[in-house]
């Protein structure tokens, strides 16, 4: 397939809320989908949103075995999530810090759900239902923001907790 241009922050699109997907198992989801894991691959992405390459449907795709730009993280199942559903399990909030590939270069502390359950539906129409915690639902919450048209920082209740990775002096990996 082909690696697409990722959207930055400050272009409009990010900032929409995007349509469900009401076709399944269509030729051009397939290949909407294929697209979207060689752009995250190549980006050493963690998961991706459609809107980040300009396409404003309900589809996140995520998942790796180890990713460079995380690498403490453990692993997160690959998996292709369309028109989301989440719902926390807790009450209970984590902050960690937080990169998107729309917001090259920096990263920030971001409060997110522990655990949480979440469902939708593959690229067939088949359900898929899971629980999640740790950075596997940080990057559920992530991905799906982006379907509202939320980028993390907007999420940050401490703007002093964001900074370019080359300058924090914490243990952040190099984007």
């Amino acid at each position: 397939m082909s690696i697409r241009p990722i959207l930055k922050m400050g272009d409009p699109l990010l900032l929409q809320q995007s349509q469900p997907v009401t076709e399944f198992g269509t030729p051009e989801l397939d290949a909407l989908i294929a697209d979207m894991f060689d752009t995250m691959h190549a980006a050493d992405g963690a998961g991706l949103a459609a809107p980040q390459i300009g396409i404003s449907l309900r589809l996140v795709i995520f998942g790796f075995e180890n990713n460079p730009r995380y690498p403490g993280a453990l692993e997160v199942p690959r998996t292709i999530l369309i028109n989301p559903v989440i719902t926390p399990l807790t009450d209970e909030i984590d902050e960690a810090w937080e990169g998107c590939l729309s917001v090259p270069g920096l990263r920030g502390v971001v409060p997110r759900w522990s655990k949480l359950h979440y469902e939708g539906f593959d690229q067939y129409g088949n359900r898929v239902s899971r629980d999640a915690d740790g950075f596997h639902a940080r990057v559920v919450q992530h991905e799906c923001d982006h379907l509202n048209g939320v980028l993390y920082p907007m999420r940050m209740p401490d703007i002093s907790r964001l900074g370019y990775v080359d300058a924090l002096s914490l243990d952040v990996p190099e984007e």
